[in-house]
């Protein structure tokens, strides 16, 4: 099954390694598939219900789901994912 969120701050492949990586390392997600320019992360997983579990992950690398977030705690997130970012283009 495949789950599709639609996250902000998505930039480039170094993001989208980052996002892989991580998700990768979570029990039950089969594949991940990033599309940059739409900023949407496809998960497959055998379980629909993690949804919530992979949410977090991404508002913890600092791309949380589209118009989840806004003012102060926006501006942090995006402060997160350039971090997040660097490290995806040097590993």
């Amino acid at each position: 099954m495949k789950i599709s969120i639609e996250v902000e701050n998505i930039r480039c492949g170094g993001c989208a390694n980052t996002i892989t990586k991580k998700l990768m390392s979570l029990d039950g997600v089969e594949n991940v598939e990033i599309a940059i320019d739409d900023q949407v992360v496809t998960i497959e997983t055998e379980n629909e219900s993690n949804r919530d579990i992979y949410i977090d992950a991404l508002f913890a690398m600092g791309y949380p789901e589209q118009g989840s977030v806004e003012g102060m705690t926006a501006l942090k997130e995006k402060a997160k994912s350039v971090v997040s970012c660097a490290i995806g283009k040097v590993s």
